[in-house]
């Protein structure tokens, strides 16, 4: 860690819904550190999921500062900023978002279809390298519905890698698995972080949140809170104590 790759400042979004002005967010002040496993964190309508599209480049501020690995968001348009999403994030959703008649190799490969450079051998081999670094190669030529729930956001997680991003921004991305699954997709998480990926994960869950290094609290569009995790729960032991480990299919 050291090098800064987002930098918030005194960031306000408001949404105008009729005569009435909701304030969602209220001048958050924010700084994320290369290699860094942030969760951020808040109740419905506390402004997490406002935040999480501002850092994603699909919305902007009304006003305030966003700099994401240098580079000021204020001023580009909207293809800028579909360029700049492609090439320096990955995004993960609670719902996996993969097309159903697509194997997942072929999933993974679509964001590398923007690069008119790559080949279709090239892309091919990175998406599959991706497969790989997240242990479903072997099921490359499955289609959506052949895959359970955790598989589904393995591919998500895969797709998510193939650019290279500099973050990786995931929104309640357990939020449709079990315990089991999630813990298994949070050790996956805590893997790719380990390796040097900083990743933005959105939950409301705090036995999820504990498995990140650092936790922002989110409330009516502030900032409450923010602490690193003292000890920091590990994903894969925590998966190998639960009961009938060796019934679980991932």
């Amino acid at each position: 860690m050291g090098r800064t790759i987002i930098q918030v400042k005194d960031l306000k979004k408001d949404f105008h819904v009729g005569e009435v002005t909701v304030h969602a967010l209220r001048g958050i002040n924010m700084t994320i550190e290369e290699g860094e496993f942030v969760a951020i964190m808040g109740t419905s309508g506390s402004g997490k999921s406002t935040m999480l599209n501002i850092l994603g480049c699909l919305d902007k501020p009304t006003s305030g500062q966003y700099i994401l690995d240098n580079v000021s968001m204020a001023d580009m348009n909207r293809n800028q900023l579909a360029i700049l999403r492609n090439s320096k994030l990955g995004f993960v959703f609670q719902s996996y978002n993969l097309l159903p008649r697509t194997t997942a190799l072929e999933n993974v490969e679509l964001p590398l279809f923007y690069d008119s450079q790559k080949s279709a051998k090239e892309r091919k081999s990175i998406a599959l390298e991706a497969l790989e670094a997240v242990g479903l190669a072997d099921r490359m030529h499955h289609t959506p519905n052949q895959l359970s729930g955790g598989q589904q956001q393995r591919v998500a997680i895969a797709r998510s890698l193939v650019n290279d991003p500099v973050v990786i921004l995931a929104d309640e991305a357990t939020g449709n698995l079990d315990t089991r699954t999630s813990y298994e997709i949070m050790a996956l998480f805590q893997e790719l972080n380990s390796r040097g990926k900083t990743i933005i994960f959105v939950t409301h869950e705090p036995d999820i949140a504990r498995f990140t290094s650092r936790n922002i609290i989110f409330r009516d569009g502030h900032i409450t809170k923010e602490q690193y995790v003292s000890e920091r729960s590990n994903a894969r032991m925590m998966l190998n104590s639960l009961p009938n480990n060796n019934d679980y299919d991932y």
